[in-house]
Formats: C-alpha cells, sequence, structure tokens
C-alpha cells in the first residue's frame, strides 16, 4: 500500500482590480488554504485605493502560509479612451491588456501552480494559453448568476437601450435594470466584458458566488447549458466564507447600542453621491428616528477623499443625531459590522459582496441600486426575500430622491416583520449550503477533490 502523502495542489489566485473584485478572492484564496491547497496570491500593482493595500496587508499578515506574488500591469492609457473618466474601469482595462504577461508570470512561479483561479477580466489573455498547456483555470464571477447570464449573452446579442433583453432559460431582464453603457457596442467596458465572455469556453470552470436558494433559476440555467451553449462547468459556492475573526468590527459605539437597532448605510467601495444627495440621505436619518452607522464617501478613490463632514452636513443634523447616530469616512470591515447584534438593517447600493454578506448573517436590506449590475442584483435581492427596493429612485444622478422618501423606506426595512422572517429563512439557507452535503459545500469539494488535487 503506497502510504506517500499527497502533495498539496499548487493554487495561484488572481484577482483583478478595486475593492470589490479583491474582496471575494481573498475569500475564496483563504477557503482553498483551508482545504489543503498551497496557494500563490497574485498582486495587481498598481492599487488604486489605500483600502486595497490595507486590505492586502492585513490578509497576508492573518495568512502567513500564502505566498504573495506582485504582478505589475501595463499603464492605464485615458488618450484612447477619452471619455472615460472612471480611474476603476481605465484600470479593468489595463489589467485585461496585460493579461497575456500573466501566463508568464505564472510560469516563474516556483513550484508553478496545477490550478488557477481567475478573474473574469484576465480571459481574453489566459483562459487558452492555460488550457492548451493543460493547467486548470477557472474564472471566477463576481457579480450574480443573473446579471453573469447577462453578460455571456453580449457575444450574441444586441442591446438597445430601454428594451427588455430575453435570455434562454431565464424571465426577461427589465430594459431600465440594464446599465446604459451596454447598448453602446463602443464602450470601453462594454468591449471588454464581450471580449472577456468569448474565451469562457477554453475555462476549467466557472466559480460562482452565489447559492441555488439564492438565485435558483439563474443557476440551472446556467448549469443546463440554457444560457449559452458550450459553457465549461458552472459551481455556485457562495456565500463565500469570511476569513478571520466573525465578531463585529471594533466600533465601541456599536456595542452600545440595542440588538437589531442600528441601520448600516453604506454605498460600496467606489461610489460616490452628489453633495445635495448626501444631504438628504442625512436628512431621512434623522427623520427615521433610528439609529445609524454611515459609512459616506466623496470621491471615487479613497486616496483623495478629504472632504470634511461639516461642509456637507449640517450642525443641526450633527447636534439632533449626536446620541443615536455614527458617521465613518475610513474603509471599514464590512463583513464584520454585519455580524454585530446591534445591526438591524442595511441601506446599500447592492454590490454583489455585499448582498452575500448579508445574506450570510440574514440582515434585511433596502437596496438603492445606482450603477452597474446592482439594479439586476437588487431584483435577486427581492426574489429571495432577503430586501425591497424602490424602483422609482433610479440610477445615480437620475433625480434628487428626497429625506422623507429615504425616511419612509428605511423604517418600513426596520420595523417589517414580514421581511425579517423571510432574511432570517435566506440566512438559514445560506448556511445550510456549506453545511455536510450542502449544495455549495458540495460544489466546492467537487473543485477540490476531483479537479484541483493532485
Amino acid at each position: 500500500m503506497d502510504s506517500t502523502p499527497t502533495r498539496p495542489a499548487q493554487v495561484a489566485v488572481c484577482p483583478s482590480a478595486g475593492i470589490g473584485h479583491l474582496t471575494p478572492f481573498l475569500r475564496l484564496a483563504s477557503m482553498l488554504t483551508s482545504n489543503s491547497c498551497s496557494v500563490t496570491l497574485i498582486i495587481i500593482r498598481p492599487t488604486l485605493s489605500f483600502a486595497e493595500a490595507n486590505q492586502i496587508n492585513t490578509f497576508l499578515s492573518t495568512h502567513p502560509h500564502i505566498t504573495a506574488s506582485e504582478f505589475h500591469i501595463l499603464p492605464c492609457e485615458p488618450s484612447s479612451n477619452s471619455n472615460i473618466q472612471d480611474p476603476f474601469l481605465l484600470q479593468y482595462d489595463a489589467v485585461s491588456r496585460s493579461a497575456h504577461l500573466l501566463v508568464h508570470h505564472l510560469a516563474t512561479l516556483s513550484p508553478p501552480p496545477s490550478a488557477v483561479f481567475s478573474d473574469l477580466m484576465f480571459a481574453s489573455g489566459i483562459n487558452k494559453p492555460l488550457y492548451d498547456l493543460g493547467i486548470p483555470n477557472y474564472n471566477v464571477i463576481t457579480s450574480s448568476a443573473r446579471f453573469f447570464s447577462f453578460m455571456t449573452s453580449l457575444t450574441h446579442l444586441r442591446v438597445t437601450r430601454g428594451d427588455d433583453v430575453v435570455i434562454p432559460g431565464l424571465a426577461p431582464i427589465v430594459g431600465d435594470d440594464i446599465p446604459p453603457i451596454f447598448s453602446n457596442t463602443d464602450h470601453m467596458f462594454t468591449r471588454l466584458i464581450e471580449t472577456s465572455c468569448r474565451y469562457l469556453q477554453d475555462a476549467k470552470g466557472i466559480v460562482l458566488n452565489s447559492f441555488d436558494f439564492f438565485e435558483p433559476e439563474s443557476i440551472s440555467a446556467l448549469q443546463n447549458g440554457k444560457v449559452l451553449a458550450g459553457l465549461p462547468s458552472v459551481f455556485p459556492v457562495g456565500p463565500f466564507i469570511p476569513y478571520g475573526s466573525i465578531n463585529g468590527d471594533n466600533i465601541p459605539w456599536l456595542d452600545n447600542q440595542p440588538s437589531k437597532s442600528v441601520v448600516y448605510v453604506s454605498f460600496g467601495s467606489k461610489t460616490v453621491m452628489s453633495k445635495d444627495q448626501i444631504r438628504e440621505i442625512g436628512d431621512g436619518l434623522e427623520r427615521s428616528g433610528l439609529r445609524f452607522l454611515w459609512v459616506i464617501k466623496t470621491t471615487v478613490v479613497d486616496k483623495e477623499d478629504k472632504e470634511e463632514l461639516r461642509d456637507l452636513l449640517s450642525e443641526a443634523f450633527f447636534e439632533n443625531t449626536k446620541e443615536r447616530g455614527l458617521i465613518l469616512r475610513e474603509w471599514v470591515n464590512q463583513e464584520k459590522i454585519l455580524a454585530h447584534p446591534a445591526i438591524g438593517g442595511f441601506l446599500t447600493h447592492c454590490g454583489w459582496n455585499s448582498v452575500m454578506e448579508a445574506a450570510q448573517r440574514g440582515i434585511p436590506l433596502l437596496a438603492w441600486p445606482l450603477h452597474g449590475d446592482q439594479r439586476v442584483n437588487a431584483g435577486e435581492v427581492e426574489k429571495a426575500g432577503l430586501g425591497i427596493w424602490e424602483r422609482s429612485w433610479g440610477w445615480i444622478g437620475e433625480r434628487l430622491v428626497k429625506g422623507d422618501e429615504i425616511a419612509m423606506k428605511i423604517q418600513e426595512m426596520m420595523t417589517s416583520e414580514k421581511l425579517r422572517a423571510s432574511a432570517t429563512r435566506v440566512w438559514d439557507e445560506a448556511t445550510k449550503a456549506w453545511e455536510k452535503n450542502g449544495s455549495s459545500r458540495k460544489m466546492f469539494e467537487t473543485i477540490i477533490g476531483d479537479k484541483v488535487s493532485t
């Protein structure tokens, strides 16, 4: 009988730019390490935000067995994208243009990887070469299964602004829920997504940060080949498991608040509201009479965020809410805040990381999707019973949502027993997905056992 110990699989984990792409990959890296894989984390250089740099440093300090390898991408080219102002979109473009260089970078690792988990933004440059080399490569999707279904359809679908989109196996996607940029085939991001999806067929598999209960229709349609023929195996293994301590973040103010009494307000790592809209949100929180923890951003890149709160909000606001509100400017560990027993609801942009983090804790959501995949995500939140959505608030900047409207919806989220019960059910199902024989656990064990282990 051969008693030679099994050699750990050498796995490379390759996130793209931005904290929204980095966070799920760090969780996945931790999950792989916990399942006896030897992990090398590819770190994109340069990083755009303090949040990314801080998160990487914290993660590596708490995961000493994970090796870091820096990958320097090509410079951004604003001159060729003169109509694009978003630094993160320019960074995504730079990542995609650099993807072919990543293949050589991976080859220099010692020992070389026996499997790769990579962001979709790398697909055009690495999927085919890794396939030819016989190295299993799993494309990790950082959005919902439903929005991913839409993205894959861009390879053969013409999007007309305002028209519903029909995808085989799915209920139609409402035209107003599709980001306007996708009706412009010449837009840099539209081209980037379409090109990336054309290379999905060369991946070993597609990993989704979602689970069967939350998105049954989309997951089933993807797995059964209804959305797009020729896709590789689809593995829903969400919600990705948090790494590190699950206790609440070190915010003493939260510890002094009653259970489920605090509204957490955050619109993600790069969403910037107008000053007028920030003031209306403040008015809504004041009118609601509820306790709140509010994370405010005034610039897309946090390194440039220097606006003083006193210049944004009135002295009367601070005076009237000083006993029941806390405002933070710095990046926070959101998964730990949502784990705190004082949190009772979450006013969110419906970025997919935020949705899955709330699902893991059964936190009711008030969805305020602002751009990108977020309106499609908000629809999934409603269907699953995790939250409510006021569609009339529109995309970011379409109209000024007034404080009395915001207060009314916040109160609805925090007082609805029906919503709290359905959100608790989502929590239960998210937990079951990772229990023995749970859907996500079985899918992850399939990847580890059949695809990655050597």
